[in-house]
């Protein structure tokens, strides 16, 4: 059986192997530049790396001092445009610094954050400055003195969603929880063999192969390409932890410690505070790992080093972790591997195979850029690079977030702002194409639990591949933290009769 969503025989231009954020980057750009674009994802878009991130859109401040000059003026530069295409789902954050002098004097940090200021343009962001903490610091009463700087949170599988709904709308096709089984050249075309979770079948032709498996890149050109590797693999674990809000205010922090590593305690959900990341090297199957005590203790301890509020294992809600697929660099210890991204181009029989190592959320789009720059000798019509200057779905036709909550709040009936607001943040402009004619609560449809009602559930489906139940909880919604057994078994009844 061929694709069932072709209306030729003829190959695609690219088949892109793999739904994190920079299969779906490279999958809308392809596709926006006139080319015909498969993606197949085996699970669910962003179901792994991409949404265990620790929801930043950063330049990497702590990269100076590996001296990665140019990965952070080119985060830096992103940040500015990711913000500008999904003001709905990305939003400036402030963060703390507090400084502990015998870990890094403070002319480092004012010299790394005046490179900060002006490696890159910043044009929507305020500049650093120092502070100085007063009794009402949730901070130790030892910590006296800080930094504050700017940078971004995303909601990171968001992201991904938007990126496969715009190549999706620039004419790609994106088949969810499908399997490539193999692939093979056969007179400079890709055979691509595809399995479906329900056991059924079916193949495409493409004329180049893109590699973006993340965890599984070599994996996948050893077993489905019967390829070697060009480069080593080293698999970072990064686990992050969710407690309840720990300080008042919109701030986050960033915590120095013992090791020189930096952990992250970010403003969350508005009711709860995330902590991460970790750096340990990771062996096994990237899809089945999870948080270690080792590390529970880890970020507990960094915490409790610098907040008056102590936090024990009892106080953690939710943890999740991710693996990172980098480049080995051979760097003694994991924190301080590259970030960077590299790509390997290989042409036999005429049929190119770029494979994706490395990679952050910030740098996909340049990354794409990148790959299709790579391709181009074998597509010389592709249109110019377009990625820099339009909107992600949601993003158009919005002026600002708050005047579109204002907007909502005004035309639809008896809902409350909390309500409003999660939907201006998932949705953006798009929140009128959810809602479709409904201008009151009561046209909704069933509440299943936490303010989310069929319509929204049955518009996830139907424009948003979701299928599963965390599909919507966790990756679409985040409302898996507050849903209760209950409400979770009633979700389960009605996504099994959609």
């Amino acid at each position: 059986m061929t694709d069932p969503t072709r209306t030729t025989s003829e190959p695609y231009d690219i088949a892109v192997i793999g739904g994190g954020i920079n299969g779906v980057g490279i999958a809308a750009d392809a596709a926006g530049r006139g080319l015909s674009v498969v993606l197949c994802e085996r699970d669910d878009l962003a179901s792994h790396t991409s949404s265990a991130s620790s929801k930043l859109i950063h330049g990497g401040l702590r990269y100076l001092e590996h001296y990665e000059f140019r990965l952070v003026r080119e985060s830096l530069a992103e940040r500015e445009v990711l913000l500008a295409k999904a003001p709905h789902i990305i939003r400036p954050l402030r963060f703390i610094l507090p400084h502990r002098p015998h870990l890094r004097p403070a002319w480092m940090i004012r010299l790394g954050l005046f490179l900060y200021d002006h490696l890159g343009k910043r044009k929507r962001l305020s500049p650093s400055r120092s502070l100085r903490f007063g009794e009402d610091s949730p901070l130790k009463p030892n910590i006296r003195r800080g930094f504050e700087y700017s940078d971004c949170q995303v909601d990171d599988a968001r992201l991904v969603l938007l990126n496969a709904m715009a190549a999706r709308e620039k004419g790609a096709h994106i088949h969810t929880r499908t399997q490539c089984t193999s692939a093979r050249r056969i007179e400079s075309i890709w055979h691509i063999e595809l399995q479906r979770a329900d056991g059924s079948c079916f193949s495409l032709q493409a004329k180049a192969l893109v590699n973006a498996t993340g965890p599984w890149v070599a994996q996948f050109l050893e077993e489905n390409l019967q390829q070697s590797s060009p480069y080593g693999l080293r698999l970072v674990q990064g686990s992050h932890i969710i407690v309840p809000r720990m300080h008042d205010g919109e701030q986050a922090y960033i915590l120095q410690n013992e090791d020189q590593r930096i952990v992250f305690a970010l403003p969350y959900l508005d009711r709860y505070t995330l902590i991460g990341t970790t750096d340990r090297d990771y062996e096994g199957d990237p899809a089945k790992v999870a948080i270690t005590e080792e590390e529970t203790r880890y970020l507990l301890d960094v915490c409790n080093a610098h907040f008056r509020r102590q936090l024990a294992q009892s106080d953690i809600l939710h943890s999740f972790a991710g693996v990172r697929a980098l480049r080995d660099d051979e760097a003694q210890h994991p924190a301080v591997v590259t970030r960077d991204y590299s790509l390997s181009l290989k042409t036999e029989q005429g049929a190119p195979l770029l494979s994706i190592f490395g990679g952050k959320l910030t740098t996909y789009r340049r990354l794409a850029e990148a790959a299709l720059a790579e391709l181009k000798p074998y597509f010389p019509d592709m249109g110019a690079p377009w990625t820099a200057h339009e909107c992600l779905p949601g993003g158009e036709d919005m002026t600002t977030p708050q005047e579109l909550l204002a907007e909502v709040l005004a035309k639809v009936r008896g809902i409350d702002e909390a309500l409003a607001r999660r939907w201006v943040n998932l949705y953006g402009s798009r929140v009128w194409t959810m809602l479709g004619e409904a201008r009151s609560r009561e046209e909704l449809g069933e509440c299943i639990g936490q303010d989310l009602y069929t319509r929204e559930v049955d518009y996830l489906c139907r424009e948003e591949w979701a299928t599963e139940m965390d599909d919507i909880l966790w990756r679409r919604t985040k409302l898996g933290l507050s849903f209760t057994d209950k409400e979770r078994e009633r979700l389960e009844q009605y996504l099994r009769a959609f």
